[in-house]
């Protein structure tokens, strides 16, 4: 039966594709892992002797250290058995995870993730980051949604900053509808395209496959503004909790 510190190994080797390496000849065991972009740090496996960490005994332990920067999760997760401040790191960024059993794999898993996300670039954060909701704006006057949605479920759309593959877009179509009239899922980023106008230049374009459709007076700018704290749709946004329940 596979150990947990291989169990981990082998999660960073699919998920991130991040080959362990060995940095310290005095310390073969010693397993660094880190960004093949930024050569940042996101994880490092270690076993070490438990009067070292502050617990009673001599015997090897196998930990990981990995980032965190949400100082107030640290200070949570310091109390519970398990987690340890940073060994051999700065402690106030990074924290120790035994790895006996006393944290679930899973729940490893999870703090690797954070870690990764936490050294990543912006280009991997974007590309590892959960999908996120968002609300663009769609103008009558230079694009008929309406027309283009009644002839195909996919269409091609400007890129918007921030929004990757697998993201959720609500089409705000303006005045004279001023509404939210489609719930879209982003299936294609990063279309090269080229196009420039006096009121419209694009570099980039997306594929958005049509999910649902409102009803005119279902989500119109006076309820967005009243009841959800939306006073303008100028470009992608993100959404409030109780409006993406509502959708």
């Amino acid at each position: 039966m596979a150990s947990i510190r291989e169990n981990v190994t082998k999660y960073i080797k699919k998920k991130y594709k991040a080959s362990p390496e060995n940095l310290w000849r005095s310390y073969p065991d010693y397993a660094v892992f880190r960004h093949d972009d930024n050569r940042k740090w996101f994880a490092i496996i270690m076993d070490v002797d438990a009067d070292k960490l502050g617990l009673p005994g001599k015997e090897r332990i196998d930990i990981i250290d990995v980032k965190i920067d949400d100082l107030m999760l640290r200070d949570i997760l310091l109390q519970q058995e398990g987690y340890l401040p940073g060994y051999h790191m700065n402690k106030r960024n990074w924290i120790t995870i035994m790895l006996d059993g006393s944290v679930e794999l899973e729940q490893v898993c999870r703090m690797i993730d954070a870690s990764f996300l936490d050294t990543a670039s912006k280009k991997k954060k974007d590309k590892f980051r959960q999908p996120k909701e968002w609300i663009v704006p769609a103008n009558p006057k230079y694009y008929d949604v309406e027309a283009a949605f009644e002839a195909a479920d996919e269409i091609d759309w400007k890129q918007g900053a921030g929004i990757i593959k697998g993201d959720t877009v609500f089409l705000y179509v303006g005045a004279p509808v001023s509404a939210i009239l489609y719930k879209c899922k982003v299936t294609e980023v990063d279309i090269p395209y080229d196009y420039e106008d006096k009121n419209l230049k694009i570099t980039a374009l997306m594929k958005i496959k049509l999910l649902k459709r409102y009803k005119r007076d279902a989500f119109t700018f006076e309820k967005l503004k009243s009841e959800y704290g939306i006073y303008a749709v100028r470009g992608p946004r993100g959404i409030p909790n109780s409006l993406s329940a509502a959708l």
